[in-house]
């Protein structure tokens, strides 16, 4: 009795239950990726914030806060890493509209056990932003690793997450 209603809910909660057959937009007929068409879409303005940890040893972390890496200042480094990747995101992401950004925020602040990424990107288009601002994260992230891997090799990523998402007509 348990599994039949696991397997009824699993079907409620993946959409099965629905008559319609469930359609993905990245994905042509035959079954092929393609981009979305946003044509059609009105122009808005849109904004998302994504965050990221790396987690790092209190002896690497005690360098960033003194800025004892060789390669420079850890999080300013991170800061323009982030803002950087999050303008490449098409370059990186195939099925990614090229968007003009308004704003990218990308703001690393050091931890106890780490470093923590927090990146807002905004634009005016009939797409959203949340893959740029994920990618801002990631990149910002990469940056800390590449720049604490002589001197950390448990590093560790967590947490990488869109956190916000927001569209509102012009």
């Amino acid at each position: 009795m348990a599994l039949k209603r696991m397997k009824k809910n699993l079907k409620k909660n993946i959409g099965l239950h629905k008559s319609k057959p469930v359609t993905l937009s990245h994905v042509d007929p035959r079954g092929k990726a393609r981009m979305v068409d946003v044509g059609d879409k009105d122009v808005v303005r849109r904004s998302a914030t994504a965050r990221g940890f790396i987690r790092l040893s209190k002896e690497t972390v005690a360098l960033v806060r003194e800025n004892g890496m060789k390669k420079g200042d850890v999080l300013s480094v991170a800061q323009v890493a982030g803002i950087m990747a999050a303008k490449l995101t098409p370059q990186i992401v195939p099925l990614c509209h090229p968007l003009e950004l308004t704003q990218i925020l990308v703001t690393p602040q050091l931890m106890n056990d780490g470093v923590e990424v927090t990146a807002t990107v905004r634009c005016v288009a009939r797409t959203g932003v949340e893959m740029e601002a994920l990618t801002a994260v990631t990149g910002a992230l990469l940056a800390v690793y590449d720049m604490c891997k002589k001197v950390d090799r448990r590093m560790t990523f967590e947490r990488i997450e869109l956190t916000e998402k927001m569209k509102e007509s012009l």
